[in-house]
């Protein structure tokens, strides 16, 4: 299993957060997530939403850093790449 952050860079709600994703299926990041107990509300489209706070407890879990363009990278490769804006049938 492996799951990839990226650094807490992104601004939203008065914090800094960053990316959670997975790059061979949502199954297997949501179990990530749930480990960490990270709420389910906290899933955007293809990725976990994670406050800075929470960066260590990840890489601790096992998240591999990466930076923000590589992180894209890797959910473009793995086809779970779920851009805003685009509906795909089928998927939850």
């Amino acid at each position: 299993m492996t799951v990839y952050i990226d650094p807490p860079t992104w601004p939203g709600h008065g914090r800094l957060w960053s990316h959670l994703v997975s790059d061979v299926s949502y199954g297997e990041l949501q179990l990530f997530a749930d480990g960490l107990g990270v709420p389910r509300r906290a899933f955007e489209r293809d990725h976990y939403d994670l406050p800075a706070h929470r960066y260590a407890d990840a890489v601790a879990a096992g998240a591999v850093e990466v930076g923000s363009r590589e992180l894209v990278r890797l959910l473009r490769e793995s086809g779970l790449r779920r851009p805003k804006g685009l509906v795909r049938r089928g998927l939850s």
